[in-house]
């Protein structure tokens, strides 16, 4: 049996960032990074809003590169303090399919794939399904490691997360 992920607070100590309206957009980038997989891995998170941002990352100490990656994509909007319009910038395909297409037959079989064997990272799924809530997403796909600033800022800060799980050399 694999150990519990060590998940951040799911509402009241977690860092927030306002958001004025529904109307307005909080612009959101993702990453999450690992050093082996499994292995120590870390996520980042950068909301913007406003002129203002707000950075978040994590990480822990045996993990998958997928799970850091639903990690900061959950931090991301519970850091949300009201229901909001968010624009969230991922590089995963695995968490843009997974929350735009297949979450959907999942909730219908119980949490179950297609071929009736329970879903990977169920509880991180589960929790990134709250954590939507109210806001309104536009999941967008961007290619990582190819120049996009604020994506290339993420994963440092996905990097920077699992460094002190990394073994010293």
């Amino acid at each position: 049996m694999r150990p519990q992920a060590r998940l951040p607070p799911a509402r009241g100590r977690c860092p927030r960032i306002r958001a004025e309206a529904v109307s307005a957009t909080v612009d959101v980038w993702t990453d999450g990074a690992c050093s082996g997989n499994p292995g120590p891995g870390g996520w980042g998170a950068i909301l913007s809003y406003g002129g203002v941002e707000k950075e978040l990352s994590g990480g822990e100490a045996q993990t998958t590169n997928n799970r850091m990656e639903l990690m900061a994509a959950i931090a991301a909007l519970e850091a949300l303090k009201r229901p909001c319009t968010v624009a969230l910038h991922t590089d995963s395909q695995y968490l843009r399919q997974g929350i735009t297409g297949w979450i959907h037959g999942w909730k219908k079989n119980g949490w179950r794939t297609a071929d009736k064997k329970p879903v990977k990272n169920a509880e991180l799924w589960q929790r990134l399904d709250a954590a939507l809530g109210t806001h309104t997403i536009e999941w967008k796909w961007v290619k990582g490691h190819a120049g996009d600033e604020m994506n290339e800022r993420a994963d440092a800060l996905a990097r920077a997360g699992m460094a002190p799980f990394k073994p010293s050399r």
